[in-house]
């Protein structure tokens, strides 16, 4: 595997605040039950993102259109949650001096485009619109910006990721002659990160996107593999986070990378968990924290705070890496003395997973060997099953989100509202 899972930390026998055997055991057994199933929705092609890794034909289809914009200075991508946060998380780990600056915008901040238009060259830049639905409010307002910005003469230099069905974004396209790509309508926007959603700004940024899809695979294989619950590292980490929620009320799930090329991999999984798990009363909050900036802001409410939070920390090994501190003539900075940087960075995310385990802090770690393609698509495929598999346990459906549509339709409404002359 590319990565290791160490749930030492999460156990009563280490930590007081986490799960006896017993209790694991119980929510293994149900979380054992789930495996079948993703297993027949596999097979049957019912749910069609277990198929994504074992794909190949598609990365050659897009191939020659990321050739093309990584012949170009900047490319704006345009899109909100899943269809910018899972593209932004691959784009992390390109080389920003091998190919065009990649600028996710996912707001409808007018001074962000205000300062985005100023520092680009529309003579210079592409364009990728994404929307599933096509009728995502913010994207069509950002698509028009952008447009307007770039002129008609520029156009051709858009690309439009949309559902293949009648949609405003796809009529908008279509009218203006631009590229169109099909987004699987049967792959939620946050569970798209292995589809042409992400796989194109991926390539786009340098990366190896069939390596992506393998690392994928690898974990994928693995858990449809596993005869239980504890021999698929997925479905046990689902069973830590649900046990622990069930018979410890932790109510929050902190994802804590110490790599910074990881830090949207952080918001990703915030969305990832937040909207396919939090139905019905059930659900644990994520927050997204960074090593080791946040030792430095959140780890006091973490330590001292309530005790309602499970941790997850992913490390890179990094000792003997980066510039190295000369030998100081300062006592008090001995420690420092001949170290490097990778040499803090490595004490640090130690000193703080020991620090919450003996807290009573649940704790698990992520140990990586190195962070490439591989590895980062088998992180990815390990998120998607383990929040696939809390919701069975959970009794809730992963793959909708009821509640966000009601702020949609509102919004429709107060929009609609401005400008009519109000009542006296």
């Amino acid at each position: 595997m590319s990565y290791r899972q160490d749930i030492a930390g999460c156990l009563a026998e280490n930590c007081r605040g986490g799960l006896t055997a017993s209790e694991l055991d119980h929510t293994l057994e149900r979380a054992s039950a789930a495996l079948p199933e993703l297993a027949r929705r596999q097979k049957n092609g019912s749910l069609p993102l277990l198929n994504l890794p074992a794909q190949r034909d598609d990365i050659l289809r897009l191939k020659p259109l990321a050739a093309e914009f990584r012949r170009l200075k900047d490319v704006i991508v345009l899109g909100t949650g899943g269809s910018s946060l899972g593209g932004r998380t691959l784009a992390a780990l390109g080389d920003p001096r091998k190919g065009p600056r990649l600028h996710f915008m996912d707001n409808v901040d007018p001074d962000s485009f205000k300062r985005l238009f100023a520092a680009l060259s529309p003579g210079r830049t592409g364009l990728i619109a994404i929307s599933k639905s096509g009728s995502t409010a913010e994207t069509l307002m950002q698509f028009f910006a952008c447009l307007d910005w770039l002129g008609k003469k520029r156009a051709a230099r858009a690309v439009v990721i949309t559902e293949p069905k009648p949609n405003p974004l796809r009529r908008l396209a279509q009218q203006r002659k631009m590229r169109l790509l099909d987004h699987d309508p049967e792959i939620g926007g946050r569970y798209s990160v292995l589809s042409n959603v992400g796989m194109l700004p991926a390539m786009i940024a340098g990366l190896d996107a069939a390596a992506l899809r393998a690392g994928a695979a690898e974990v994928l294989e693995a858990t449809l593999a596993a005869t239980d619950a504890h021999a698929a590292a997925p479905a046990l980490g689902a069973a830590i986070a649900v046990a622990l929620a069930e018979r410890r009320r932790i109510a929050a799930t902190v994802m804590m990378p110490y790599v910074d090329r990881l830090a949207p991999f952080g918001l990703w999984f915030r969305q990832l968990w937040a909207e396919s798990l939090g139905k019905d009363g059930k659900g644990t909050t994520p927050i997204r924290a960074m090593g080791t900036v946040d030792q430095h802001s959140q780890l006091q409410l973490y330590l001292g705070g309530p005790a309602d939070k499970m941790f997850t920390l992913v490390w890179l090994d990094s000792t003997g890496d980066g510039p190295r501190m000369p030998s100081l003539a300062d006592k008090s900075l001995g420690y420092l003395s001949g170290k490097r940087m990778g040499d803090l960075l490595d004490a640090e995310q130690r000193a703080t997973a020991t620090t919450l385990i003996r807290n009573g802090r649940p704790t698990r770690i992520f140990a990586l060997d190195r962070l490439d393609e591989k590895t980062l698509g088998a992180l990815l495929m390990h998120f998607m099953l383990e929040t696939i598999v809390a919701a069975e346990l959970l009794g809730v459906n992963a793959f909708d989100q009821p509640a966000v549509e009601e702020g949609k339709a509102l919004a429709r409404v107060h929009l609609g509202e401005r400008g009519r002359p109000k009542a006296k």
